[in-house]
């Protein structure tokens, strides 16, 4: 796709969900370089200088007393990030790790961070030619910034530690040799403005924020399917209701399902002598719940691409003045209560949806659909554990969406005494999306068959065409069969949108639909 050009401090969510999934060539706006030339010469003359100023000719963290002589600014810088690449666990995903990458380059790039252009040049042609920074994911508290991930992306940059290229682990150097590259050795506070800041944790929120928009609309297109498949009400969506409301997803939610399900032959057939008189809340309140968790992942994207723009590291260059501040922008806060956002978002998508499965495969709820939507059953146990399984991940997602900023540690001798744990609350968002695609992968299985049992009705023209790509994939459940490949091909259809897509309707605007910074 056509090549993106980053714009420091104008970046708008849609380009960054555009980098997240298509992963296109990155270009540095050229307009950039006069902020970044001037900051580093402002950091150059500070060296030059007798004045003490943290993280250039000082130490860091407890150690920020210490003066460091001139003659040491390089080896300072070096022994900075060698010391801070004190990753543990599994690999961050290449996905993840690109992105990164980008938002360290728009902070970079704001000219407020006394950084050369060639480093930042170096970074580009990174991404340009894919040598990716082999990351541990764990290891930062979220301040002072996320020391340790971002410690091993620069590491690459001064030809130690590990990159991809190619499909191949190398060590540092080789990796850049091999892309045409070479290291640069660091200068006064380069390493610093390299490993201070929130670009792990954001880079995590952000993408976890675009899975989770998918599996919200995903939830409304197969909720919809569910209602049809129980022979549920439409007048719980009417407009009348939820304007009174005023919430623009609960209201975005319910035009969603009443397009969704618009010419229901299933529907029409029960508006007269339907003894039920209200369906449960798992189908009467789906837009007052997905479309409250919508709202909310608004919230999120407004507060994520504000970070995504912004200048995160320690101290800043002030320009206009040639000052050196030391301040706190490296603290996650903003990021951890995101994170924190989405992860209650899930755990809710999650679990009105797991009560929709339990309403279908439960015969004295689902107005005459067979027990565990199996046509034999008793010699058979149809869809019994799948609802199980849907109720484990639940129960997980749940447990997970507890806060992860409500908690701090002191680290650094004290000198680091409040700290927002964003890293792990967004990184655990991961797992806590694999488990919700599962679900609604579950439930879009539970309706389908819902929908078989009541032909000769058919439901509406979108339905079906999301029907017909299913049935692509995954066949009529008669006899019991081997369930586990089923479950994983329908969460896969949830990730990719083949469902949505199949649809033919937009059913709520897209996440980046507004601006919230300045172009």
């Amino acid at each position: 796709m056509t090549a993106i050009t980053l714009t420091p401090g104008a970046m708008s969510l849609a380009q960054l969900e555009s980098i997240y999934w298509n992963e296109p060539d990155i270009r540095i706006d050229p307009a950039c370089r006069p902020g970044i030339d001037a900051a580093a010469a402002i950091i150059a003359e500070v060296v030059a200088g007798d004045a003490a100023v943290y993280g250039v000719n000082t130490g860091f963290g407890k150690l920020a007393s210490v003066k460091i002589a001139p003659r040491d600014a390089a080896t300072l810088q070096r022994n900075l990030i060698l010391s801070h690449c004190c990753g543990v666990g599994a690999p961050v995903p290449e996905r993840t790790v690109r992105m990164m990458m980008v938002l360290k380059l728009l902070s970079l790039c704001r000219g407020a961070s006394g950084v050369r252009f060639e480093l930042v040049t170096l970074l580009e042609q990174m991404l340009a030619r894919k040598v990716i920074p082999v990351i541990p994911a764990q290891g930062s508290v979220g301040a002072s910034g996320d020391l340790a991930p971002l410690a091993h992306m620069t590491a690459v940059i001064i030809g130690e530690g590990e990159a991809v290229h190619e499909g191949q682990i190398l060590p540092g150097r080789a990796a850049l040799e091999a892309a045409g590259l070479e290291p640069i050795a660091l200068g006064p506070k380069e390493g610093l403005a390299f490993i201070n800041g929130t670009q792990f944790s954001t880079a995590y929120a952000l993408g976890e924020l675009f899975e989770t928009w998918r599996c919200a609309e995903n939830a409304l297109l197969i909720s919809a399917l569910s209602t049809d498949a129980i022979m549920g009400s439409t007048a719980p969506m009417r407009p009348e209701i939820h304007a009174l409301r005023g919430h623009r997803g609960q209201i975005e939610a319910a035009s969603a399902i009443r397009a969704l399900m618009e010419g229901s032959a299933i529907r029409e057939s029960h508006r007269e002598g339907d003894t039920r008189v209200q369906d449960p809340y798992c189908i009467r309140c789906q837009p007052q719940v997905t479309g409250a968790c919508i709202d909310l992942l608004r919230q999120v994207g407004t507060t994520l691409e504000i970070e995504a723009n912004a200048v995160t590291d320690n101290p800043l260059v002030i320009v206009e003045t040639g000052d050196v501040i030391s301040g706190g922008n490296f603290h996650a806060e903003p990021v951890a209560f995101a994170a924190d956002q989405i992860a209650l978002s899930i755990a809710e998508i999650g679990a009105i949806s797991q009560r929709r499965i339990a309403l279908m495969v439960d015969p004295t709820l689902s107005f005459d659909l067979p027990p565990f939507l199996t046509p034999k059953p008793g010699l058979n146990s149809g869809l019994m554990i799948a609802e199980v399984t849907s109720a484990a991940l639940m129960s997980e997602n749940k447990q997970r969406a507890n806060p992860c900023s409500t908690d701090s540690t002191p680290t650094s001798a004290n000198q680091e005494d409040h700290v927002s744990m964003a890293a792990h609350g967004a990184r655990r968002l991961a797992d806590m999306n694999d488990n919700l695609g599962r679900i609604l992968g579950i439930e879009m299985l539970c309706a389908a068959q819902g929908i078989h049992f009541r032909a000769p009705l058919k439901t509406s023209a979108p339905l079906a065409r999301v029907m017909d790509v299913y049935r692509q994939d995954i066949a009529v459940l008669t006899d019991d069969r081997y369930m586990a490949g089923d479950l994983e091909k329908s969460a896969e259809l949830v990730r990719t949108r083949a469902l949505v897509n199949a649809s033919g309707i937009q059913l709520i605007p897209p996440l980046g639909a507004e601006r919230h910074v300045s172009p």
